[in-house]
């Protein structure tokens, strides 16, 4: 009966921080994001006397010539091409790694662990990406959230792979398959499960990335969501209903894509976790 006790007690304890850390900042900007810029200079937990649901949200949207609708495109765009690419990548050297065993293995090994650890430098990465002439561009931008994104992606499917028999692989050379054929054609439909995890979870961090956009792709014209959170803040002045509202847009999307796939984020994180 004790134990029951503890466990309620433990179940309890996590519920009211889930609420304290998540559901009452999530309140806050809704509820600020529906008030007038007067009441919502206030900044405070109150339901708004009136809302003003459809009035912020026009004016969030045609903000300097509808610069929201422009910024989404490039966040999706930006989105997709990178979690392609990382996917591939990743699938292709987690193989590569987990079935491979020689004297390099250590270090590649740690080389990808060092991924994690080594915090990324602006400045060089900068200077890098200006000297191949990819500053300022998609593509450059994609190159950069693909590398950051590397390390985990790889470090996932490997331990996945571990739960692929080998004689998977042996079978199907004997059948006459090519290295690419058997990737693409067996290896890759069997990794479903961490590839819906990674998808997830590098998809909400790619399109909420405010850094990588900030120093690697500026401009106007090149602003990603998170940019436009400066349309209503400055140094004197601050429109917090609009600037409220703006949050709420743009962490819409990826909260329901996080909501819909959490199970099979899950299921990703802990498939690889019984061989290793």
């Amino acid at each position: 009966m004790s134990k029951r006790i503890r466990q309620l007690g433990g179940e309890t304890v996590a519920i009211l921080l889930t609420i304290i850390i998540f559901w009452i900042p999530f309140y806050f900007v809704i509820v600020n994001a529906l008030k007038d810029k007067k009441e919502s200079a206030l900044l405070s937990l109150s339901w708004p006397s009136t809302t003003h649901l459809w009035e912020n949200m026009k004016a969030v949207i045609t903000a300097r010539d509808y610069m929201l609708l422009r910024a989404f495109y490039n966040s999706t765009v930006l989105t997709v091409l990178s979690i392609v690419v990382l996917v591939m990548i990743c699938a292709m050297a987690g193989y590569v790694m987990q079935r491979r065993t020689d004297r390099a293995t250590p270090w590649l090994n740690f080389l990808v662990l060092s991924g994690l650890i080594i915090p990324p430098a602006i400045v060089p990465t900068i200077w890098v990406l200006n000297g191949l002439g990819l500053f300022k561009t998609m593509t450059g931008l994609v190159l950069v959230e693909v590398a950051l994104g590397f390390p985990f992606g790889v470090l996932l499917y490997k331990g996945f792979m571990a739960t692929i028999p080998r004689e998977i692989d042996e079978a199907a050379v004997v059948d006459g398959c090519s290295g690419f054929k058997l990737f693409y054609k067996i290896i890759l439909p069997l990794l479903q499960p961490v590839t819906a995890t990674i998808v997830v979870t590098s998809s909400v961090g790619i399109f909420n990335d405010f850094t990588n956009p900030l120093y690697f792709f500026p401009g106007a014209k090149n602003a990603t969501v998170q940019l436009t959170l400066y349309n209503f803040q400055s140094q004197f002045v601050t429109q917090w209903n609009l600037l409220f509202m703006n949050i709420l847009l743009i962490t819409l999307p990826p909260l329901v894509l996080f909501i819909f796939f959490n199970k099979k984020i899950v299921a990703g994180m802990t498939a690889g976790s019984v061989k290793g």
